[in-house]
């Protein structure tokens, strides 16, 4: 048994050799594949602890007044609405970070505890809102128009950095030169 497998499984889950996977809800960037689906794994997770949560207390509210989100903005408000209905609960959401759009959901059935430094399967977990340590930094370079992106941890910088075609993208303290506009 690892950290992870006590943070996410009951007593009895454990007795029953249950896996991570069977209490993980995956969901790709596009959002639920039915209305209501994330709600429902929530509170059959937070159930499990004995737990008795209302109904819709997982359910993202409407909002009349909020302008349509983009296409892949929905879940993320789904996902930071959950977490803080989680949290009020003393459970915590996480996210089995695998490297594709898919998000891995994990609900800890704890919260107020170091949840970092935990993996599964090799992949980092975390909770969801936490600080990945990592910055995406995306551009199109103004001398050649091609679309660069990096990966960098939150620390670093890209100081001096150059494209292929030779424009300069960076100054030597990292801020983009004029005509660098980075996307959002």
């Amino acid at each position: 048994m690892t950290e992870l497998d006590f943070l996410v499984l009951t007593a009895a889950e454990r007795a029953q050799g249950a896996s991570l996977s069977s209490v993980t809800f995956s969901m790709d960037w596009t959002g639920e594949e039915y209305p209501g689906q994330l709600a429902a794994f929530a509170a059959s997770r937070v159930r499990a602890t004995g737990a008795q949560p209302a109904d819709d207390v997982f359910a993202l509210p409407e909002a009349p007044d909020d302008p349509a989100p983009g296409r892949g903005d929905y879940p993320v408000r789904q996902l930071d609405h959950l977490a803080g209905a989680l949290e009020t609960l003393g459970c915590t959401l996480l996210l089995h970070d695998t490297g594709t759009d898919t998000y891995e959901l994990l609900i800890a059935l704890t919260s107020g505890d170091d949840l970092t430094g935990l993996a599964h399967e090799g992949s980092p977990v975390r909770a969801w809102g936490s600080d990945t340590g990592i910055t995406l930094v995306s551009l199109d370079c103004p001398g050649c128009s091609d679309m660069l992106v990096w990966e960098l941890p939150s620390a670093e910088t890209l100081a001096g950095e150059r494209c292929s075609c030779g424009a300069a993208l960076f100054d030597t303290d990292g801020s983009p030169m004029p005509g660098v506009v980075l996307h959002d």
